[in-house]
């Protein structure tokens, strides 16, 4: 009888802890989706902040970019983009995906969200653009060839892009991106949890910030729109407050 006590005792306890630490264990997976000229290797200690408390985390490159600058073609367009983050949910079976698009990660995550929105949880956009359906970023910013918006030969190529520079390094964008138009068609995209942050300079206006239209196109959406202290690039410039504030955001 002692025995069987015991071992009572010890399946209890055991329940107990599998109980607390499938509760304690309950962590976010993230999306992180880079912008323009950039790669997932931007976000790389973003990532390691992250998932230092557990959570998961995938920083995947678009065709063309970072370590995909092999495959670059000025033939690129959004709908490559955007199939490719689909396709990491897909084929790594992401389930409730706090879903974060930088600048004109923007773009992408809002395609996403129309084509897969039973897999995202949360929808982030960090200092980036927020398109209506049959927008493009050329149409959102009346973006001229000019500075570093140049098209040159069918790329974006940024003036601190030069070359002899050694990775990892911005490259040469497709201009086509910028160009094509995003068709929205998903209700249920409209429905899931948004976040806007907006990034402001220090001893900057807010109201002057590049992205200031867009946070404003958030308010209106009813979205909650949050500020940070950081240049365009948190993840560089302020990485720590950068990835508490996506915890809080991934809490409340």
């Amino acid at each position: 009888m002692k025995y069987y006590r015991i071992l009572l005792t010890c399946i209890v306890v055991t329940i107990s802890l599998q109980t607390l630490y499938s509760q304690s264990g309950n962590k976010s997976v993230f999306v992180i989706v880079h912008g323009t000229w950039g790669g997932g290797w931007a976000f790389k200690e973003v990532d390691s902040l992250l998932s230092e408390n557990g959570n998961i985390v995938y920083r995947p490159t678009l065709t063309g970019q970072g370590e995909r600058v092999h495959l670059s073609s000025p033939e690129i367009g959004l709908k490559t983009h955007i199939t490719d983050i689909v396709n990491t949910i897909l084929y790594e079976d992401l389930h409730d995906v706090i879903l974060v698009g930088h600048s004109y990660g923007g773009m992408v995550i809002t395609g996403v969200a129309d084509s897969i929105p039973e897999r995202i949880k949360k929808l982030v956009y960090v200092d980036a653009v927020i398109p209506e359906n049959g927008e493009s970023i050329s149409s959102i910013f009346k973006i001229k060839n000019e500075g570093p918006f140049r098209n040159v030969n069918g790329y974006l190529i940024p003036t601190w892009v030069a070359e002899g520079q050694k990775p990892p390094k911005d490259v040469p964008h497709p201009y086509k991106t910028y160009t094509d138009t995003i068709i929205l068609k998903n209700p249920l995209r409209i429905k899931l949890p948004t976040t806007y942050v907006l990034t402001v300079d220090k001893g900057k206006e807010p109201k002057n910030d590049d992205f200031a239209s867009q946070a404003e196109r958030a308010k209106e959406k009813g979205w909650i729109v949050l500020q940070l202290e950081a240049d365009h690039n948190p993840q560089w410039s302020s990485p720590e407050e950068f990835v508490k504030l996506l915890k809080e955001i991934v809490e409340n």
